[in-house]
């Protein structure tokens, strides 16, 4: 089949249906931008759970005053910790090779800390030395290994408890695995309503051509010949919607994250242009497999040209 008259009969099959046709665009336009969301989505949690996970730190608290006064029983039953067990707590925190630096903090410099950190709160007025014993913040070399440096501490005289800022980020990334879930159902959703849409519109440009279909097969021309026009207009459709798809998402990482989000907040690390680049020419042939692969069909199934 001549290139030429190919393409004739694709720029006759959109101007038949041209309400259909932008219907299609935009359906897959916004389908496919869906999707390279989706994905971008993905790496975007993917990275900021390696930045934080680089950044965990165990925390070990020592018994207190109020802390002995409170227990009957456990490690601080005996009293607020002494110096010769944080200074034992730190030794076998070094000597277990997980930790890279032990950071300690007087029980001065947690009152202030407290303050600031809790301003608002009615029990800062109440806060004293005898709430606070110093502690001990660590970094590790591993950050994944905070669950072995955390056992470690736990139970030892003089610690009242350990925790790690892992806790603290769970609820983050539950959220965000959450928002991936959300956005893959409603991709799903938009990209079959856009496959219908397309299939649909295949079908009434396939009918109102029915006499030119005709007149091809009585002068012995083949399946391929008389579906291709019908497929590489869908499929058309298909490369517009993920142009549009692809510039929608640049528009969204230009305006949206560099230039607002990124400068004013400073806990995230945002994704860069890479993953953006990388989405484009999956949206391109994914939009026009989809098209392509629904025209397919319906002409295979229901119209058998």
């Amino acid at each position: 089949m001549r290139t030429q008259f190919l393409i004739s009969e694709i720029w006759t099959g959109l101007r038949r249906n041209l309400t259909m046709t932008i219907a299609v665009v935009i359906s897959a336009a916004m389908s496919l931008a869906l999707a390279g969301a989706a994905l971008l989505l993905r790496d975007q949690v993917d990275a900021m759970q390696g930045y934080w996970a680089a950044r965990v730190e165990v925390s070990v608290y020592f018994c207190t005053k109020d802390d002995a006064l409170d227990s009957k029983s456990g490690s601080c039953a005996t009293g607020p910790a002494t110096q010769a067990q944080k200074a034992a707590v730190q030794a076998s925190l070094m000597q277990s090779g997980l930790t890279e630096k032990v950071y300690t903090e007087t029980p001065e410099q947690e009152i202030r800390s407290y303050k600031q950190e809790d301003a608002n709160s009615p029990e800062v007025s109440f806060a004293s030395t005898d709430s606070f014993n110093g502690d001990l913040q660590i970094k590790l070399k591993d950050p994944q290994q905070y669950l072995a440096a955390t056992e470690l501490v736990s139970g030892q005289p003089g610690v009242g408890h350990a925790e790690d800022d892992s806790q603290v980020l769970k609820p983050l990334f539950r959220l965000l695995d959450g928002a991936q879930v959300l956005a893959l159902s409603v991709m799903l959703v938009m990209l079959a309503v856009t496959t219908l849409l397309i299939a649909n519109t295949v079908r009434i440009s396939a009918f109102s051509r029915k006499r030119e279909t005709g007149i091809k097969r009585l002068v012995g021309a083949s399946n391929y010949s008389v579906q291709l026009p019908f497929i590489a207009e869908a499929a058309f459709a298909g490369v517009v919607g993920a142009v549009l798809a692809s510039a929608m998402l640049a528009l969204v990482k230009s305006l949206m994250i560099d230039q607002f989000l990124a400068p004013s907040v400073d806990v995230i690390t945002f994704i860069g242009w890479g993953p953006v680049f990388q989405a484009m020419p999956l949206m391109l042939v994914l939009g026009v497999g989809m098209s392509g692969l629904a025209a397919f069909v319906t002409l295979r199934k229901y119209l058998r040209v």
